[in-house]
């Protein structure tokens, strides 16, 4: 690892599948947007000879980022996989989207993988969210190490990175954050700036050379060794504070020297751990180089230092009713185990699934049982179904790379699972299992939608339910109350992608429509009304006279009609068609177009003719003496109110408790939890907080999410319902 000068140039081509679990090493590249980790990815792609020129690959895409919304957007939006080969190691590289909207494929990689890469840029420093990825690893105790990336651009500092990383990440111990190398800067050009051409081993107290593309090694100048016996001396101690070996430390301070071959194993077993975690340096190769600086290096670490799947723990299964099973362990003979980390569509091949199969060996043309369940909020139906795999393959860009077999540890496509979502689990048909989900974010952003035109609308909810189901981040909502059709994403970026994707793959092209809250009516106060309803036009008339009054009742009352009526004013077999053209007004709303809810409606008496009253008649009647005490009365809008918990870092509570209330909102507590957050408890109405998904993120700088839960409606404000029913007016 790290000063081993090995210089294998991998393999490319035709993929071969892994034999062993121990030759596989699956790695998530985490980092914000714009930190460099697709174009670490391609470098480190390129250092190993599976692609051949910077950037590119045989078909004419970028390695990670070749789908078409990616390449409009400039910007990872989706998982990527790129696996590379480096001495003997398949390396699966699973490159995240670094915007927060897309959160959910940054949980599918580490889903997927067993070792952490968080992409650093030297030029830009750690975000809030980076912050909360590191927080959720370290709580599971995944390994990790950091790369620092843009070291040439003009405010690139690699040691002050270094100590803002062991500030952020280190925690309590900030000596388990140190780099294995330092930066060797080159000749000063014209403009003053000296670029990163190499780097200094610390351990190994070696200099290594890519400025002419291929990296070369040879001992230090004589200045160089004062500059790094500083760095390195804290690098030792830091490694043998990890050592197994408890005596290490006592003889390294008495004097005695520890040699190089010790210190590489002690701090492979410790990352494999994840107890330490060191820092890196990386850059692209220039001037049609071959190997960009720090790429070997870090390929290196990956294959000495990150731990085999065997080392990583199953996640927990049981059968798809719920009854425990045993635990597994990466075994390519035990039971089948896979999971659905991902779903796309290809234009030739239809639906791919990307698999992680955790035990077991999975093989195309045979049947596995999918199992699909805890995903009915989001549109995802529970499922048990047997389909039978497709072909295999190893993506590649937009290739896929045919493969015989995928052994537990191992990634692979499988083709043609027309059931399988996101989250699914795989398993043997004779012996179905179901595994544990990830924890995914919950969509909080509505956004309805209408189809742009009648074609549009044939194809609509078939594209939206396969949009679903590749995305469980995303749910989709048929409101009864409003009937509209919305889709619940993470934010804006991710609506904006969710729409193209829908137009781009399904052929749907849809409008996005302003979002409407579920709102209510109810009589602020008893009314009382007479409705009439009397026409003659030959033959048989309609003739109904009702009179009724109207109370308010508790919230949750719903609609309740009372029959008072004596001495059989309207006939008994009328009274449940009053009721029925009451109950069928109030759903239509009585003001604004909202539901009615929360009255008593008592009929008091009315009228009757013995030849031309009806049912139709008589329910016409009760509607209109409903609208009858609306225009007499105050009515209220009901607005429902949803609790909300925000968890935020310390440094924005009080912005965040200042904007709860500029949205109407009551702040309930706060409560100091782990890791310098607090949780505020608030209530506030939906109508203020449709954007907070957006707002709360800015507002933050990353740092805040939330949740939210319906807690009841209440009565808006009257300047807030007059520019409601204004606002409804005009729509009409």
């Amino acid at each position: 690892m790290g000063d081993k000068a090995s210089t294998h140039p991998g393999a490319a081509g035709r993929a071969t599948a892994a034999d062993r679990p121990s030759s596989l090493r699956n790695v998530v590249l985490v980092g914000h947007s714009g930190s460099g980790k697709t174009t670490l990815v391609e470098a480190l792609a390129q250092a190993t000879g599976a692609v051949k020129r910077p950037g590119r690959v045989e078909d004419g895409g970028t390695v990670s980022d070749h789908d078409e919304i990616e390449h409009r957007q400039q910007r990872s939006v989706q998982l990527s996989l790129v696996p590379v080969e480096w001495d003997g190691i398949r390396v699966n590289l699973l490159d995240t989207p670094g915007y927060a909207d897309f959160v959910g494929e940054l949980r599918a990689g580490l889903r997927a993988a067993d070792a952490a890469l968080f992409v650093v840029s030297a030029a830009d420093g750690v975000d809030g969210s980076t912050r909360m990825v590191w927080e959720e690893c370290a709580a599971v105790g995944m390994p990790r190490a950091l790369v620092v990336t843009h070291l040439d651009a003009a405010r690139a500092d690699f040691d002050e990175m270094v100590a803002v990383c062991r500030r952020v990440f280190g925690g309590d111990d900030p000596d388990a954050v140190l780099p294995l190398y330092l930066p060797l800067h080159g000749e000063e050009g014209r403009d003053g700036h000296a670029p990163v051409a190499g780097l200094i081993g610390l351990l190994s107290q070696r200099i290594f050379d890519y400025s002419s593309g291929e990296r070369t090694d040879r001992e230090p100048d004589a200045e160089h060794l004062p500059l790094i016996a500083e760095a390195r001396n804290r690098l030792i101690e830091g490694i043998i504070a990890e050592s197994e070996d408890e005596s290490l430390m006592d003889r390294y301070l008495g004097g005695e020297p520890v040699d190089v071959e010790t210190l590489v194993a002690d701090l492979e077993k410790a990352v494999a751990r994840g107890t330490f975690h060191p820092v890196l340096a990386a850059a692209p190769a220039t001037d049609g180089g071959r190997q960009g600086l720090g790429t070997l290096e870090l390929l290196e670490l990956v294959t000495g230092g990150f731990p085999t799947p065997e080392e990583h723990p199953v996640p927990a299964v049981t059968s798809p009713g719920g009854a425990p099973r045993p635990p597994l362990t990466c075994d390519p003979d035990g039971p089948l185990a896979a999971e659905v980390v991902k779903t796309s569509s290809d234009p030739y091949v239809g639906r791919l699934s990307l698999v992680r199969v955790f035990s077991g060996t999975l093989r195309p043309d045979e049947t596995v049982h999918v199992s699909g369940h805890g995903l009915e909020d989001r549109g995802h139906e529970d499922h048990d179904v047997d389909e039978r795999v497709g072909a295999l393959s190893a993506p590649f860009g937009k290739q896929q790379r045919g493969l015989s077999h995928a052994i537990a540890g191992d990634l692979a496509c499988v083709a043609k699972l027309t059931r399988a979502e996101t989250g699914d689990t795989l398993s043997a048909k004779g012996d179905p299992l179901l595994m544990e989900p990830w924890v995914m974010p919950d969509p909080l952003l509505p956004v309805a939608v209408v189809a742009h035109s009648k074609p549009d609308e044939d194809k609509l909810s078939q594209g939206l339910a396969r949009l679903v189901a590749e995305d469980p981040t995303m749910r989709l909502e048929q409101n009864p109350d409003t009937r509209q059709v919305v889709l619940w994403c993470l934010g804006e970026a991710h609506r904006d992608v969710a729409l193209e994707r829908l137009r781009a793959r399904y052929g749907v092209q849809v409008d996005a429509v302003p979002y409407r809250v579920s709102l209510r009516e109810t009589f602020a106060e008893p009314s009382q009304g007479r409705g009439r309803h009397v026409k003659q036009s030959g033959g048989h008339g309609q003739f109904a006279v009702c009179e009724i009054t109207v109370e308010p009742l508790p919230g949750g009352s719903g609609i309740e009609f009372v029959d008072k009526v004596v001495g059989g004013a309207v006939p008994r077999q009328f009274i449940p068609s009053v009721e029925k053209g009451v109950r069928a007004q109030a759903a239509r709303g009585v003001t604004a177009g909202y539901p009615l809810v929360d009255v008593r409606v008592t009929l008091l008496d009315g009228k009757a003719h013995s030849v031309d009253s009806s049912d139709a008649a008589f329910q016409t009647a009760g509607a209109l003496a409903l609208r009858e005490c609306a225009g007499a009365g105050r009515i209220h809008l009901l607005e429902p109110v949803y609790e909300l918990r925000v968890v935020v870092a310390d440094d924005y509570v009080g912005q965040v408790m200042s904007d709860l209330s500029g949205r109407r909102g009551r702040v309930m507590g706060t409560e100091q939890i782990a890791g310098g957050h607090t949780l505020v408890r608030a209530e506030a109405p939906e109508v203020e907080i449709g954007r907070y998904a957006v707002d709360l993120r800015s507002l933050s700088h990353g740092t805040g999410r939330f949740t939210r839960a319906y807690v009841r409606h209440e009565p808006m404000p009257q300047q807030v319902a007059d520019r409601v029913r204004s606002e409804q007016t005009n729509e009409g």
